[in-house]
C-alpha cells in the first residue's frame, strides 16, 4: 500500500512540482488548495507527467471544518507538506493583516487537526527571509534570526516558532523546516511551471513575460546596493531540485531517521547571483534581448543572501542537480508554452 501524503497548496508553483516528485517516488498524494493563486488545470499537467491524477479537494485551510473533513475522507495520511500561504514580500507590506491571518491561522488549524487525527509528521515550507539581512554570508541554519523586514518574513518566523513550541510541548508531532531560497524554473516537460496571477512578484516570471512581449520592459528594483553591480543578490534554486528536497524530508520523517522533534535545513545552491547576472544569463541561454530599466528600491527587499547548504547535503542527503542555465531555459520553455495555449 502506498504511503499517503497531504500537500496543502499543492496546485501552486512549488506544491505542484512537489506533487510530481512525490508521485514519481511512489507516494499517494492528496492535494488541498483553495485555488486563490493557482489553477485547477495544474492537475492535468501533473497527470500528464506522472500518469497519475492526484486526489484533490478545493478547500481553504482557513476553514477548520472543511480541512478536518479532508482528513476524515482521506484516512491514513502519514505526513503533511504545508505550502498553503500568501507569499509575496511586497504585497505583505501593503496587506499585513491578510498575511498574518492566512499564514498563521492555516498552520494553527492544520496542527490542531494533525494532533486530533494522529498524523505525526509535517514538512514546513519556510524561507530564507527568516535570516533578514544577514551580517555574515553564506547563512547557516544556526545563523541569527533577524527582525523580519516584511510581514511575509515575519509570518515564516512565527510559524517556525509555532511548530517548535508544539513539538516541544510533548504533542505527537515531528517536523522538518525547509528554509529555501529563491525557487525558479519549471518542469523540463513544460507541463507545469510558475504561473503568477496578475503582476508577477518574482524576478524570473517578470523576465520571461518581458522576453515574450507581454511587458514592455523589466523593472530592476535598485542598483545602489552594496553589491558588485549594485543589484540585489539571491540564491536561485531550480524548483525541481527544491521539490525533491521535500520528498527527501518526508522520507526522513517517515523512516524516523532523527531523534530530534524539529530539524532545520537550508535548501539552496550555495551560490549568490545578482539580478543583472540573471538577466545576462537568461539572454545568453535564450538569445532573446531583454529591455530593462532601473527603478527605485522595493520596500522589504533584502540586499544579498545565499545559503550554506552543507547540512542539507550531508544530513538530509540532498543536493542540487540543475544548472542555472538549464533552469532559466526551462522557465523560458514554460512561458512559451503557456502563451501558445
Amino acid at each position: 500500500m502506498q504511503t499517503k501524503i497531504l500537500v496543502t497548496g499543492g496546485t501552486g508553483y512549488i506544491g505542484s512540482h512537489t506533487a510530481v516528485e512525490l508521485q514519481q517516488a511512489g507516494f499517494e498524494v492528496v492535494i488541498v488548495d483553495n485555488l486563490s493563486n493557482s489553477s485547477i488545470d495544474v492537475l492535468d499537467g501533473i497527470t500528464r507527467i506522472t500518469g497519475i491524477r492526484p486526489q484533490f479537494a478545493q478547500v481553504d485551510c482557513l476553514n477548520y471544518d472543511d480541512l478536518l473533513r479532508v482528513f476524515e475522507e482521506h484516512s491514513g495520511i502519514k505526513a503533511v507538506i504545508h505550502f498553503a500561504a500568501s507569499k509575496a514580500v511586497g504585497e505583505s507590506v501593503q496587506k499585513p493583516l491578510l498575511y498574518y491571518r492566512n499564514n498563521l491561522q492555516t498552520l494553527l488549524n492544520l496542527l490542531d487537526i494533525m494532533i486530533a487525527r494522529q498524523v505525526p509528521n509535517i514538512v514546513f515550507s519556510s524561507s530564507c527571509t527568516v535570516y533578514g539581512q544577514p551580517g555574515v554570508l553564506p547563512v547557516m541554519e544556526n545563523s541569527p534570526i533577524q527582525p523580519a523586514v516584511s510581514p511575509y518574513g515575519n509570518t515564516k518566523q512565527i510559524c517556525e516558532e509555532i511548530i517548535c513550541d508544539t513539538a516541544h510541548s510533548g504533542a505527537p508531532v515531528k517536523s522538518i523546516l525547509l528554509r529555501y531560497f529563491n525557487p525558479i524554473g519549471a518542469h523540463s516537460s513544460a507541463e507545469i511551471g510558475e504561473l503568477p496571477l496578475g503582476v508577477p512578484q518574482n524576478l524570473v516570471p517578470f523576465i520571461t513575460q518581458t522576453a515574450i512581449g507581454l511587458r514592455k520592459k523589466l523593472q530592476v528594483f535598485g542598483n545602489d546596493y552594496n553589491t558588485p553591480d549594485g543589484t540585489c543578490i539571491r540564491d536561485y534554486i531550480s524548483v525541481v531540485d527544491l521539490a525533491k528536497a521535500h520528498v527527501t524530508a518526508c522520507q526522513r520523517l517517515l523512516n524516523n531517521l532523527s531523534a530530534d522533534k524539529v530539524e532545520v535545513f537550508n535548501i539552496g545552491t550555495g551560490k549568490g547571483l545578482s539580478v543583472l547576472e540573471i538577466i545576462r544569463i537568461f539572454q545568453q541561454v535564450t538569445g532573446v534581448a531583454l529591455p530593462y530599466e532601473i527603478v527605485g528600491r522595493r520596500e522589504g527587499d533584502t540586499e544579498q543572501i545565499w545559503a550554506d547548504s552543507h547540512r542539507a547535503n550531508t544530513v538530509l542527503g540532498w543536493t542540487t542537480k540543475e544548472s542555472i542555465e538549464d533552469t532559466l531555459s526551462s522557465a523560458w520553455k514554460w512561458e512559451q508554452r503557456i502563451r501558445k495555449g
